[in-house]
């Protein structure tokens, strides 16, 4: 099963932006953390923007802030705000290695 990189890479910001609330972080210093694109990374939270998570502030001293209290986010909001699926699609270029993996697909798709 594919791990999920958007999950992932929300997930992990958000953990960082509940240390620090008040703070406004930009796309690109997320990403150097990340270890991605600053593209993907104003992808994934801007889809948490429009959840009502994340705020976002355009310009020189612009950037990303938590948009609740971190205590009033759930992973629920977080997983729901990226329209994520529990199992990987079933794509016919990728066969599962793992039976369990394949029945779970097969239940799931079927």
């Amino acid at each position: 099963m594919k791990r999920n990189s958007r999950l992932s890479l929300a997930l992990h910001t958000l953990s960082h932006m509940a240390g620090s609330p008040g703070r406004v972080r930009t796309s690109s210093d997320i990403a150097e953390h990340a270890g991605t694109n600053p593209v993907v990374v104003r992808r994934v939270l801007g889809k948490l923007r429009e959840a009502g998570l994340l705020t976002s502030e355009k310009g020189h001293a612009g950037g990303w802030r938590l948009a609740r209290e971190p205590q009033n986010i759930t992973l629920a909001d977080v997983y729901l705000a990226l329209d994520e699926r529990m199992v990987a699609t079933n794509e016919a270029s990728e066969t599962p290695a793992c039976s369990v993996e394949h029945a779970l697909q097969e239940r799931v798709s079927g």
